[in-house]
């Protein structure tokens, strides 16, 4: 796994790959957190299904990229679902905003590296193509 990312062509501005478990770490206690006090609110039936299953789908996509990018090595597919992480992100936190402001600006972080992650991504896919 580790051999096949080495060798990707990457952009210049690429970060380490020892930046990446650091930065998720942090992240992670920001998502079980905040994805947490969501579902919280979801089991008390303060909040939907329909705003509760960003969530989900969100923690789905993530948990699949890794697979998909170094057990697959398939870059497109990592693609697509790093979009779909993002995309259910900003869901995320349109849908609880007006019920848990809260939980959408601590996960501003998240959000931010997402979107670098995917134009990082994006290059690396196109890169290497």
């Amino acid at each position: 796994m580790d051999q096949w990312y080495k060798q990707l062509v990457k952009p210049i501005w690429a970060p380490s790959a020892r930046v990446f478990g650091p930065v998720w770490t942090v992240l992670y206690i920001g998502i079980a957190l905040t994805f947490g006090a969501a579902g919280y609110l979801f089991a008390k039936s303060q909040i939907s299904w329909l705003v509760i299953l960003p969530f989900f789908l969100n923690i789905v996509f993530n948990v699949i990229f890794t697979p998909l990018q170094f057990k697959l090595k398939n870059n497109i597919l990592a693609l697509i679902d790093i979009v779909l992480v993002l995309l259910t992100l900003i869901w995320v936190m349109i849908a609880i905003f007006p019920l848990a402001p809260w939980i959408s600006w601590i996960n501003i972080p998240y959000l931010l590296w997402v979107a670098f992650a995917t134009v990082l991504q994006s290059s690396i896919t196109w890169l290497n193509r």
